[in-house]
């Protein structure tokens, strides 16, 4: 009796999985990438962002304005987070001082803005040691997955290298920074 009890268990459980992934995660691509108007807090669009910082220890990203933090996310980083990126394929997210300089909606992560990596220092590296230094560095939103929630890959550092954030935090953070913002990315 305890077998067929099991049995019953195990053929419901992907089902039920199923219906509460559908749930949460199928949406249209197109209502996620684009940020709906007026994403961003009163007080955040009063003030002019003009500089994004990371701080890969404390796994955060700060929205500044003159020095001061507007505000600060929570974000996850490639599999290797301790140290710079050295060279292409080693899952380390890049350290120094870099540029917004170009942006996508993407359809694997909702939506996605560039960091200018390799900068000139880093270019400089990677031809001294003959290695290619990587490129495609972003800070981009989580994967649109039917197998995986969002907060799954919240909690864990994920990526090939670039800066990802819960999806409602990168169309707030699309919304508030222009391109050409510089980032600068600390240990």
């Amino acid at each position: 009796m305890r077998c067929l009890l099991a049995v019953i268990c195990l053929c419901l459980a992907p089902l039920a999985q199923a219906g509460f992934t559908e749930t949460l995660i199928r949406k249209p691509l197109d209502s996620v990438a684009t940020p709906p108007a007026g994403t961003a807090s009163k007080a955040l669009t009063t003030q002019s962002v003009d500089k994004i910082l990371v701080l890969k220890s404390e796994r955060r990203l700060q929205l500044l304005s003159r020095g001061e933090p507007l505000k600060t996310y929570r974000i996850s980083l490639g599999k290797q987070p301790k140290g710079a990126k050295e060279r292409e394929g080693d899952k380390r997210t890049p350290e120094g001082f870099y540029w917004i300089d170009w942006r996508k909606a993407s359809t694997r992560y909702n939506l996605a803005m560039h960091i200018s990596y390799p900068n000139v220092s880093d270019a400089a590296r990677a031809r001294r040691e003959g290695v290619a230094p990587g490129s495609m560095i972003m800070i981009h939103g989580t994967p649109i997955n039917e197998d995986y929630p969002e907060w799954y890959f919240h909690t864990l550092d994920w990526t090939e290298g670039c800066i990802a954030m819960r999806n409602a935090d990168m169309r707030e953070v699309w919304s508030l920074v222009k391109d050409g913002t510089m980032i600068e990315i600390r240990p």
